[in-house]
């Protein structure tokens, strides 16, 4: 992690507060994925009203995007992370009181605003901050917080549901939130001014700038793609964040559901102290190409899953898709954009993941109805699939470029030069 320290000191300190205060914002997240789905459930909910439920997270999601990442670009990264780390501290008081169906989905689709938000600010502060020669390596490193905090959250949110109840883990995840947003407050926000004079330049950062539509962002050769992939791999996590504690309780597999996510986050955050840096030297498309590939294998593990053993190799693989695809994302859309598009571009490439999410809760939980949780995943594996298929086909300007490009063998065509 060298090169944390050849930036100067006040980038490198709002790196590592950044760095905490993301740590505790996903531990917060994840402190609810295995417990929230048996929450409802334990209120009455059916199988349909689960993903209803889970699935309404990215209703407040998706529309937040739409305004934050050109709020983003014109207002400031801080004030949009401060407003995700506040939104993920109230909601949970709101699970305290909240007894029925339709308001839980109106309180989790409040949640999703978090995500939105402090996302967009994130990701977008991170690439700011960082040399572009040496973006994709501090990018994977502090895309770290989000397996960390996916480690540490299940695991200590299961314990306490299981050992104390759902108020005492309410409470938890509030204060996990609460200081997150105490951690932004000293963060030191450059925008990139003095790592690279041409992002400075007034008319890359003028209010004006920022005058391409929503369309017309989205339907950009650049974006397209990688938003499109977004939408798959978001319907595949959004089918195990919803369906994996329900299948693990349904065919009586003898484990606790937060050890698979645990599993899958300890996965994640191997890969990321190394690939981010790799891709630097061989490029985004080849490390994407992997992750979409290891989502795959993951799914079709799933699908046979009957013994804990099964159930954690399918964790570890879905944990090196998620180490790969997201951080190589978005150090992806990072090269492709200006300074003052990158609130956008990554709200517009992310928003494709928020989306998946959306779909999956309500579709797949209609569908696990009718049949039952293990056919989920197989349904997940073709989404996969079709990812891979598309981005090694229309990654690039052409079908040979494309697939030299997803392989390591081609540079990114669509990528912006800049100096170090």
């Amino acid at each position: 992690m060298r090169v944390f320290w050849e930036i100067e000191a006040q980038r490198r300190n709002s790196l590592l507060i950044l760095f905490g205060a993301g740590l505790l914002f996903w531990a917060s997240i994840a402190s609810l994925l295995p417990t929230l789905p048996l929450y409802v459930e334990y209120l009455g909910g059916t199988k349909g009203q689960i993903g209803l439920v889970m699935g309404a997270f990215a209703l407040g999601l998706l529309p937040s995007r739409a305004w934050l990442g050109p709020f983003a670009d014109r207002r400031g990264r801080k004030i949009v992370l401060q407003l995700g780390a506040t939104v993920v501290a109230i909601a949970p008081l709101g699970y305290l009181i909240v007894n029925s169906i339709p308001l839980l989905m109106v309180l989790r689709a409040f949640h999703g605003i978090s995500i939105a938000a402090f996302t967009t600010g994130y990701s977008a502060l991170i690439a700011d901050l960082s040399p572009p020669r040496k973006r994709g390596e501090l990018i994977g490193y502090m895309s770290l917080v989000n397996p960390l905090g996916v480690a540490i959250g299940p695991a200590v949110g299961g314990y306490i549901q299981q050992s104390l109840g759902y108020a005492p883990l309410f409470f938890m995840a509030f204060a996990l939130g609460s200081l997150s947003l105490l951690c932004i407050f000293p963060v030191s926000e450059t925008c990139g001014e003095s790592l690279n004079p041409t992002e400075a330049s007034p008319q890359n950062r003028q209010p004006s700038a920022p005058t391409e539509s929503f369309w017309q962002v989205l339907s950009s050769p650049q974006v397209r793609v990688p938003a499109f992939v977004m939408l798959m791999v978001g319907l595949v996590f959004g089918t195990v964040a919803t369906f994996v504690p329900l299948f693990i309780k349904n065919s009586q597999i003898d484990i606790n559901p937060g050890l698979f996510y645990s599993a899958a986050a300890v996965s994640s955050f191997s890969l990321r102290l190394f690939t981010g840096k790799a891709s630097d030297r061989y490029g985004r498309g080849l490390f994407i190409t992997s992750g979409l590939s290891a989502y795959f294998l993951a799914m079709l593990m799933l699908w046979g899953a009957k013994e804990p053993a099964r159930l954690l190799f399918g964790a570890l693989l879905q944990g090196c898709g998620a180490g790969m695809v997201i951080p190589m994302m978005l150090a992806l859309m990072a090269d492709r954009c200006a300074p003052h598009q990158r609130g956008r571009f990554f709200a517009m490439c992310v928003g494709g993941f928020d989306l998946g999410i959306a779909l999956a809760g309500p579709i797949l939980g209609a569908i696990a109805a009718e049949t039952d949780y293990r056919s989920l995943f197989a349904i997940a594996a073709t989404m996969a699939l079709v990812a891979i298929a598309v981005f090694v086909t229309a990654s690039s300007t052409t079908l040979t470029r494309s697939i030299k490009f997803a392989f390591g063998r081609e540079k990114d065509w669509y990528a912006l030069q800049e100096s170090n």
